[in-house]
Parts: C-alpha cells; structure tokens; sequence
C-alpha cells in the first residue's frame, strides 16, 4: 500500500474513499545507533573499535491506518567526514525494502578514517516519498570515532601488598590491600580485573586516563594473583598485566582473657594486652561449652561488682575491629552487655543482648548503629562476635559463626576509655550487667573473616556410638568402642559376605545376594519384624546432634513407608527418617509435638533409592540448635541435601530404634532391606565431616 499514490480506506459503514499517500516519518534519534551505542555527537560522540553497523528504525505511517497491510519502506543512508586534506569525504547506502518498524542496518565501508569524527544521518523511502532526514528539525546528526589502537597494558602497585620482589609474605587474612591500575593510555575508561579465586569486577575511571584504586579483603592465605586488562571508550582491551602476591594468615588478637584462671582469682591475666581486674560479683572456675577449647568461663552475678576491666581500651574502635566471646546467660528479660569501650557517658561499642518487642536478641551497636539478630536461651551457651569494617563503615554480628541481622552503616566515635566485659558505661554508671557465664573474650583489630568466624564458634561433635554391624552374639551387636550395643528383634540378623557358600557366575543355582554394605557384614531386617534398638535414647534430640547410617532397600517398589532411623518421645517419634514409595522420596519426619495423634511434618525430603541393588545409601541428620536448622543429607553430599527450620527442638526419652517407627498402637513403617554403619554424635557436624560418615570409620572432626 505504501507504493500506491492513492489508497481506499473504509469507514465503519463500508464507505469507500480514496486519500493521497503520505510520506514515510522522520526517523526519530532515539531508535538510531552507532553500533551498540546509542545516537550522540559533539562532546558525546561514541568510540567504536570496529568500522560500525548502523541501525536505524523506521516507519511509514499508514501502517496506523491499516496494520494487517504491507507498508514497505527502505532506508538511505548517509555518512561524511573531513579528511586530513580538509575535503569533506561522504559515503552512502539504501537497504533492501522491509515493513514500517524494522531495524534498517548499513555496516560502513572499511575505508573510513581512524580517529576522525564520522557524522551520519538516515531517512526512510516508501517508493514515493521521503521522509525528513533524521537531523533535520528537532532531530540531530549522530557520530562516531573509529579507533584502530588498544590501550597500552596497566600498571599495578599496591602499598599494603608489594611484590614479592619487595616483600615476599605480607601480612594478611582480614587486612583489606589497596590496588592502583593504571595505563599510560589517555582513552582508558575502565578496568576489568579478577583475584586468583575471586572477586572479579570491572571499575571505571572517574575521567579517561585516570588511574583507578580498588580496595582486596584476603579472606584465605597463600599466594595470591590479580590479573587486569585497560578499556579504552571504543571498547577496546589491552593486553593482560598480572601481579601476585602472597598473603600470611591473620594476625592474632591485640587483646584476649581466656577467664581460665584459677577459682578465687581476683584478676583474668591476658594472652595479649593488659590483665583485667574482677569485681567481687565474679567467679571464676565456671563451666565451658561443650566441644571447644575454652577450659574454664567465669560467671558474672548481674550485679555493680560483676565486671572485668583492663582499666585501659583494648583497639582503636575508629578503625576496624571485632570483639568475641562465648556466653551463656542465665535470664533473658532484660538488656544486659558482654563487651563494651568506654567513651564520653556512654558505650563506644556494645556487645550483647538486648530485648525487643519480639523478645531477646543479641546485639552490637557502634555509635548510634545497632545491628540485632538471633535468639538467646536462657542457660544455652552462643559465640558472639561483632564486627566493625572501616573500609565499608559497617557493623555487622555474627552468631554461633554465622551472620545475623543486617548490616548497618556506622560511624564510631572516638572511644579511647578502659574495654568493659559484662557492662557499659552510661551517663550515670555501668549498666546494663550480664548475668551468666563469660569465656574467652578476643579482640580482633582487623576484619575477621566468614571462615575464622567459623573456626572461632565451631563445637567439636562428640561420638556418642558407632555400631558397625559386623557380628552380634544373643541378639546383641556390639558398639566399636566398647558402648552400649544394639539388641536384635525378631526378624533382625547379621548378614556377612563369608555367609555365602556359592558363587552365582559359577553356579547357576546359587540364589544372588547383594554384597555387605560396608566390611564385612550389615544388619539384615525381614520388613514385618525386625529392627534394632538402644537401651534408652542416644541423642539428646533438644540439643544439636548428627545421627548417620547406610541403607539398602530389599524392594525396588515398596508396598508401605520404611523407617530406617527414630527415637521417639512420650507419644510419638521426636524424628524419623523414612522412605516414602509413593513419592520415592527419603524424609525427615517430624511431629509438630509430643503428643498422641499430633500431626507429623515431612520437614524435609529428596529423591533417590537404589532400586533393591547397588551399594545402598549414605544418610544423615543433623540438627543444629545454634542455627535452628535440621538437615537430611543423602550420600554424604552438599548438593543433596535438604534444610528446614527447627526453632524449638524437644529432648526425645524413648529409645533410638533402626528399622521401625513409633505408631498410635505400637510398632510400624518396618523396613525391609539392610542397615550398616549407624552413627551417633552429640553436636552438629559440618558438611565436609558429613561426608565422612558411612565409611567404616569415623570421620576426622578437625
């Protein structure tokens, strides 16, 4: 219809009448691009590394009037310049036809000049008509600069992180370096750069040539590399500079009390930094959190003489710093403090517990900043760390080694005033006093990093039974370490490799039966009546635990859920861990409470059996009260896993049971398969030691 001099056009009535054609419209600037970039010129001129493709969108307007015609249109094109001779040199193309609002494109020819303004402008063409060149009225030419020659390759220098050359090991994990890249290139208006296991980025220069500083946290030791390359403004990459470096671990405390001392001290002598004083409301010789390394806390009665001070700060809390400690409180109903600095009238930093409208939560507060997260128990013991990062003026606190909260913008003032354990300074007095114990308080003045924190609040899993399943004698399967073993009922029996007395290769009436699971044998359940079970309960399901064993299923297609692992309460199973056919799903399943005919959650599940053959299956629980996570872990890997919250786990008094589970009247969900390798621990295993379980040994809890 474009082509067409004259075009009919009917009314809603079906009343024909004829209008002459109207031309093309202006190419609008906004839908033109040099390249990849969009439409500029003068002191906006885009630099392109590559003679570019020019892209113009363009319409014929009487596509509005009647959409469901062809509205053909081709686009001319015209590009000029000034040669180094002073003569206007121009170029120019017409497309193929296409309909109103496709992309027109002319790549310029090859010819044209490095380092010289190239202008160009665009109109469209129905056959008939023209429509106005894009420059002309409120458009505008657009531009371009061809640029032929990549940057020169940046230099890199760092004042915290010299060269080996200069230094060979620099001081270290949690000490942020500062790099400087540079290229002598003056059209350089970026930086792509990557660290030798991340991070990686790109920063721009705030004008082209400007050198660029970018700030490095090393949160491992060893050696270290930065590799960088210079963009020029047309896109182009320099070669690749590349500097290493070798980084030491981090540096110890500047100031630490372990609060080990003898009973009846009167002071806490310092591993680092100046011995603190007790007050009479301290006593030490306290009990210490299970699985660490602390050999002794002190306890603080809450009231104006339970304190410790070094009557001297411990770190310039304007710079970066973190304070540590483990803690268990013995109330929750009121603020109360661990750690705290001096400054005029009040604390410069506060570590500790506050309460809120939701209840109690831990705290760290700099300056006016508080960051809050977390649940404190009453009588449960935390590591607490809060932590100040000058280079990013952040507050951030982690709890039991994990970040809590949101990290907030802070400002310290200066608090150059004595370091407090268990209360702050207010414009009054001290306030705000712990009650509870206190152990091993750490003064960091560098960024700790994730995996320090970590290591800093990690509690040692202790094996409380590890039943291997070789051999029983009278229906009882011994525990490797002499513990209490594990009694076979009916149904239930000691499967080992040697029990076999024919080879199926060999012998073609010789019935197959799959290998032990692991050594030499494996406990087999007959899925009507057997299981396995403790005397009394193994893990105390309200603290952290880990409980691991191998399972292989008899049936490729069971007929019922199987339990493999329980221990139940009063009424009903605290846990327990079963396959479900229906879904052919492993789960973790969990009543809401110990109560007759409360209903059970599937808190977690994931795919997989082993089809009644095969070397069975890895599986694990683990429950962390310090995260208020339980996890279902299937053959020992990150990737399979499943995580659920467990804000209030309840302590289990029945007895652990393998192969059945706990039901309204009596015993069910009996497995039918083979069971080796069951594993108990107090405390939470983390995921590389999870791994390790199953394997015929225990895994190395570092």
């Amino acid at each position: 219809m474009g082509s067409c001099a004259v075009a009919l056009l009917f009314t809603a009535t079906g009343t024909a009448y004829a209008v002459d054609n109207l031309p093309p419209k202006q190419p609008l600037v906004q839908d033109l691009k040099s390249g990849s970039k969009a439409c500029a010129t003068g002191d906006n001129t885009p630099y392109v590394s590559a003679p570019p493709r020019l892209d113009a969108v363009l319409y014929d307007p009487e596509e509005d009037n009647q959409p469901s015609e062809f509205s053909p249109v081709t686009g001319e094109f015209e590009a000029w310049w000034t040669d180094a001779s002073g003569v206007e040199q121009r170029r120019d193309h017409t497309t193929i036809t296409q309909s109103s609002g496709s992309h027109h494109y002319w790549t310029v020819p090859g010819d044209i000049p490095a380092n010289t303004v190239v202008s160009w402008h665009v109109r469209a063409n129905d056959g008939k008509a023209t429509s106005a060149w894009s420059d002309e009225g409120d458009g505008s030419v657009c531009s371009f600069v061809y640029d032929d020659v990549s940057p020169a390759k940046a230099t890199i220098t760092s004042p915290e992180y010299p060269n080996p050359e200069e230094v060979f090991w620099v001081d270290g994990v949690g000490v942020y370096g500062h790099f400087t890249m540079d290229s002598p290139s003056d059209d350089v208006v970026s930086y792509t750069y990557g660290f030798l296991g991340g991070p990686y980025g790109t920063v721009s220069a705030e004008r082209p040539g400007a050198a660029v500083t970018i700030p490095y946290l090393p949160l491992t030791s060893g050696p270290k590399a930065l590799t960088v390359r210079a963009i020029d403004r047309s896109g182009r990459s320099s070669g690749e500079s590349r500097y290493e470096f070798n980084v030491k671990a981090g540096r110890a405390p500047v100031a630490r009390w372990k609060l080990d001392d003898p009973a009846g001290s009167r002071s806490a002598a310092a591993e680092t930094g100046t011995a603190a004083r007790a007050g009479t409301g301290v006593t030490f010789g306290g009990p210490v959190p299970a699985g660490t390394n602390t050999s002794a806390t002190v306890g603080l009665d809450g009231s104006g003489h339970g304190f410790l001070t070094p009557d001297a700060p411990a770190t310039d809390i304007r710079k970066t710093f973190a304070v540590s400690a483990w803690v268990r409180p013995t109330s929750t109903g009121r603020n109360m403090t661990v750690a705290s600095q001096d400054a005029n009238g009040t604390p410069g930093f506060g570590l500790g517990l506050r309460r809120q409208d939701s209840g109690a939560a831990w705290s760290f507060s700099v300056g006016g900043a508080r960051v809050s997260g977390g649940a404190p128990e009453t009588g449960e013991w935390a590591h607490v760390l809060g932590l100040y990062d000058a280079e990013t003026a952040k507050a951030r606190l982690y709890v039991n080694g994990h970040e809590v909260g949101t990290a907030a913008d802070a400002a310290p003032a200066e608090a150059a005033g004595a370091f407090q354990i268990g209360r702050a300074r207010g414009t009054a007095g001290y306030r705000d006093r712990w009650q509870g114990n206190i152990g091993d308080v750490q003064v960091h003045d560098r960024v700790v990093v994730p995996e320090e924190v970590a290591e800093l609040a990690y509690r040692k899993p202790k094996l409380l039974g590890h039943w291997s399943l070789e051999n029983a004698t009278d229906g009882v399967s011994p525990e490797q370490s002499d513990g209490a073993p594990l009694r076979l009922g009916a149904g239930a029996s000691i499967y080992r490799g040697s029990d076999s007395s024919c080879i199926p290769d060999l012998d073609p009436d010789c019935t197959y039966v799959p290998p032990p699971l692991v050594g030499d044998g494996h406990l087999r359940l007959d899925g009507e009546s057997g299981y396995a079970a403790a005397d009394g309960p193994v893990v105390d399901t309200g603290d952290s635990f880990t409980l691991g064993v191998v399972v292989r299923l008899a049936d490729s297609e069971p007929a019922h859920p199987m339990t493999v692992l329980s221990q139940a309460g009063e009424h009903t199973d605290a846990f327990k861990v079963r396959y479900e056919p229906s879904s052919h799903t492993w789960q973790l399943v969990m009543p809401e409470k110990d109560e007759a005919g409360a209903p059970e959650q599937v808190v977690s599940q994931i795919e997989g059996a082993d089809g009644g053959e095969g070397q069975g299956h890895h599986l694990a629980v683990v429950y962390d009260d310090a995260t208020d996570t339980i996890k279902l872990y299937l053959d020992g890997y990150t990737n399979a896993q499943a995580t659920a919250s467990l804000p209030n786990g309840w302590n289990s008094t029945g007895a652990l049971q393998i192969g059945r589970a706990k039901a309204a009247d009596g015993w069910g969900e009996y497995l039918h398969g083979d069971v080796d390798e069951v594993q108990a621990y107090s405390g939470a295993l983390r995921d590389g030691d999870v791994r390790g379980l199953g394997s015929g040994t225990d895994p190395c809890l570092c």
